[in-house]
């Protein structure tokens, strides 16, 4: 099945339909506990290496419309954990929408915040995260923005990185769009879908564009997991 490396989705078009995106937005907290997974990331992967001494910081690259960051803060508050979330996005239209749920979030003050920025602007930036997380944002990327990907993030994270995203094969493709034929035309999720799955990467595709000292796992049977853990580079 072959890679569609030049399409576009049409949330990243800057002139795409605002109500669609807005509801595409709204749908993506189904559609990522349907298929991405995180509630098992999260209590299998990073609630177990989030510092218990001190306050945890978590960081959401490419957070959309923030329903994975908004969920982490929810988790962590539920689990009795002390952690800030921070979710980061350039697109001022995800921002503005992130913004709008977490203000109506019902969270302890300051365990969530959304900004309009790119993950390299976060390096000038005093302190660093234990956890640096991203979601479907993989596929989105050129090979020079990948590049950048791995080296922000393994810069800004203390003790894991994990990058989820969609892992490309016809069974993918043809289940998803049967079950979101629902969704057709109600937002952007179903096209948008599809393309998604098409420019996404096979687990050894994925492999050959990380640096040294990441891996490739499989989430799954549709996910690719890019994972860096810091600590274990350190002698």
């Amino acid at each position: 099945m072959r890679r569609w490396d030049e399409a576009i989705e049409d949330m990243d078009k800057p002139d795409c339909d605002p109500a669609l995106l807005e509801r595409t937005y709204a749908q993506f907290p189904m559609v990522n506990r349907l298929f991405s997974g995180w509630r098992g990331l999260y209590t299998e992967r990073i609630r177990p290496v989030l510092p218990g001494d001190r306050t945890a910081r978590i960081l959401d690259i490419g957070c959309g419309g923030g329903d994975i960051a908004l969920a982490l803060a929810r988790w962590t508050v539920r689990d009795g954990l002390d952690a800030r979330i921070l979710g980061i996005d350039p697109d001022e239209r995800a921002w503005q929408y992130a913004t709008g749920r977490a203000a109506r979030a019902a969270l302890p003050e300051g365990r969530l915040e959304f900004r309009q920025a790119f993950s390299h602007e976060l390096l000038a930036e005093p302190g660093r995260y234990d956890v640096v997380i991203s979601n479907h944002l993989i596929h989105h990327l050129s090979p020079q923005e990948l590049e950048g990907l791995w080296q922000d993030s393994s810069s800004l994270a203390g003790r894991l990185v994990l990058h989820s995203d969609i892992r490309r094969s016809r069974v993918a493709s043809v289940l998803f769009g049967t079950i979101s034929l629902p969704l057709a035309g109600t937002s952007l999720i179903r096209r948008d879908g599809l393309i998604s799955i098409h420019r996404s990467y096979t687990p050894v595709e994925l492999a050959h564009r990380l640096p040294a000292g990441w891996r490739v796992e499989t989430g799954g049977r549709f996910r690719n997991l890019a994972v860096f853990e810091p600590a274990a580079e350190k002698p």
